[in-house]
């Protein structure tokens, strides 16, 4: 093997004709400062930028371009992901800035929408076990583990956030058919932006669907995110959707740390 081969411009990806965030942050001198680095899992940049180098984006549409595969990506690669971060997120700045999040419902004084022209209510967020590899990144051990530690965690829940899981390997088609009914179910995916940053991986091992018995709080486990926590409901209620959110959320996470022993 010659000696200093390959250089890092030797392998820098042909972004010229790209419409995506990682193309706009991703010079020469990041990708040579960033190529050689791993996190501890081994995760890699190219790992990082394959889907945005396998799909160019739109001309009109400007995707991210880039996932990370676990929690320390963000900190080995922060040269890339902090610009991308900013762009994305209307100038939000991981360096100096923290989020700050705020799940007291009863501070919502309207929420009422007119329901001749909303027909469902939802809100939606992910949420991610820390300790475990990120979906593009993820183990089939380590995605089984997090079907484990959710539908462990919410067995525990009680009134009317009681409900059933439902592994996407074991529905019945009665049990499917129903779910399609309901608009809970969610498919493989087919987007080249998922499929390329490996997101289909072992479908539809460790997947699946857990929904209160009123349909209204659902979790979806190794979708996109180890989870997708979501209330809903048909009609314009939104203060009442936001409240259980708020309080689904709050329960579960307590359930997910008590599994893992403070590991969240």
């Amino acid at each position: 093997m010659v000696t200093g081969y390959p250089l890092p411009s030797a392998e820098y990806p042909d972004l010229r004709k790209h419409n995506n965030c990682m193309a706009s942050h991703l010079t020469p001198a990041v990708y040579a400062r960033l190529c050689d680095k791993t996190t501890p899992t081994g995760w890699t940049l190219d790992q990082c930028i394959q889907t945005g180098v396998d799909n160019p984006g739109h001309p009109f549409i400007k995707t991210v371009g880039m996932v990370a595969g676990d929690e320390e990506t963000y900190e080995v690669f922060a040269d890339l992901f902090d610009p991308v971060i900013q762009e994305r997120h209307n100038g939000y700045d991981p360096r100096t800035m923290k989020h700050t999040t705020d799940l007291d419902a009863s501070k919502i004084r309207s929420g009422y929408f007119d329901e001749r022209y909303v027909l469902s209510s939802r809100v939606r967020t992910g949420r991610s076990i820390r300790g475990l590899s990120l979906p593009p990144a993820c183990t089939r051990a380590e995605r089984r583990e997090v079907e484990r530690v959710v539908v462990d965690a919410l067995s525990g829940l009680k009134g009317d956030l009681a409900g059933r899981y439902y592994r996407l390997s074991e529905m019945t088609e009665a049990e499917q058919q129903q779910l399609i009914d309901d608009h809970f179910l969610f498919d493989k995916p087919v987007s080249p932006l998922l499929t390329a940053a490996g997101m289909a991986r072992d479908w539809p091992d460790a997947r699946g669907i857990w929904h209160n018995n009123e349909k209204s709080f659902l979790i979806w486990v190794n979708e996109e995110d180890h989870t997708r926590v979501i209330s809903m409901e048909k009609g314009g209620n939104m203060k009442r959707v936001f409240e259980r959110f708020c309080r689904g959320l709050k329960e579960v996470r307590e359930d997910y740390v008590g599994e893992l022993g403070g590991r969240t």
